[in-house]
């Protein structure tokens, strides 16, 4: 065995980095001058390589496998704990809403409550949300032979939307709460004061009009009035948010940002619609030999 001194082993040692420099910029160089050359020496390498990455690559796949089931058996595990939990508090619930119900329905019986009569619905599609006369409103598709009409109550599945202002043979519009037009009665949940909401054509509508001496509470229920026959009362409509000194707005329950499919709920109300638009106009006179009585 050669035995070197400490400085031929130095001098070896600071050799190396340029040595190594020098045959990469020699194979750069190899490449550039060959490329087919180079091309070959790769795919040599590469099929060298290639079965030991796929002898290599089976007990790897099989190691993230193993990881990936103990990690998906920690998170079942905390899922499961988790459902329990929210199980044994609805069973609780559960109790609390029958025993509710059960006293609901005694209480009716005591004094002979008359239930709301059903109300039927029809559910469309929303196809467009510009156009028209209004600045916030949308379009629905309702297809041939529908039943909408002026009037009915747009809401979705969290709360009002709007009412039909214009009913079409296969489309309707309807009039967002929104829009500066919407004239809406409502009531304060908490307080129940009467109050109207306007919209302003922007996100939210404002709250005006309410008793002197009650104000709207910041984050208060707010819900449709029965007043002037225009809504039914209860509709969920959203929550008060001041946005200055005496400046009440109402935070929509409905999602108007996002409206894909809307219910219209005919209630039979007609408060706000003029009579030609619920009822159907009077014949005129088709012919003239039709006399007044009293003439000839």
């Amino acid at each position: 065995m050669i035995r070197l001194s400490i400085s031929a082993r130095q001098a070896l040692a600071k050799l190396t980095l340029p040595v190594l420099i020098a045959a990469a910029f020699g194979l750069l160089l190899l490449g550039k001058a060959d490329a087919l050359l180079a091309e070959h020496a790769r795919m040599a390498l590469s099929d060298t390589l290639a079965p030991i990455y796929g002898a290599l690559a089976e007990p790897l796949a099989r190691f993230r496998g193993m990881l990936a089931d103990g990690q998906r058996v920690l998170t079942l595990s905390g899922e499961n704990a988790r459902l329990r939990q929210e199980n044994e508090r609805l069973r609780r619930w559960q109790s609390v809403a029958l025993a509710l119900d059960a006293e609901n329905a005694a209480l009716r019986a005591d004094l002979h409550w008359i239930p709301d009569p059903s109300v039927s619905f029809v559910t469309a599609r929303v196809v467009a949300d510009a156009g028209g006369e209004y600045a916030r409103s949308v379009l629905l598709s309702v297809g041939p032979n529908h039943s909408v009409a002026k009037g009915q109550i747009a809401l979705d599945d969290r709360g009002l939307v709007g009412r039909v202002t214009e009913v079409g043979e296969r489309s309707a519009r309807v009039l967002l709460i929104t829009d500066i037009n919407s004239r809406v009665p409502v009531t304060l949940e908490s307080s129940g004061a009467r109050a109207m909401l306007i919209g302003t054509n922007g996100k939210q509508p404002r709250l005006m009009y309410w008793p002197e001496g009650t104000s709207p509470a910041e984050g208060e229920p707010v819900v449709t009035s029965a007043e002037a026959n225009a809504f039914p009362a209860g509709l969920p409509v959203g929550t008060v948010h001041y946005t200055g000194p005496n400046a009440a707005e109402v935070e929509p329950a409905a999602r108007l940002d996002q409206l894909a499919i809307v219910r219209l709920f005919d209630y039979g109300l007609h408060g706000v619609l003029p009579p030609e638009a619920s009822a159907r106009p009077i014949e005129p006179l088709a012919r003239a030999d039709r006399v007044l009585p009293g003439r000839r």
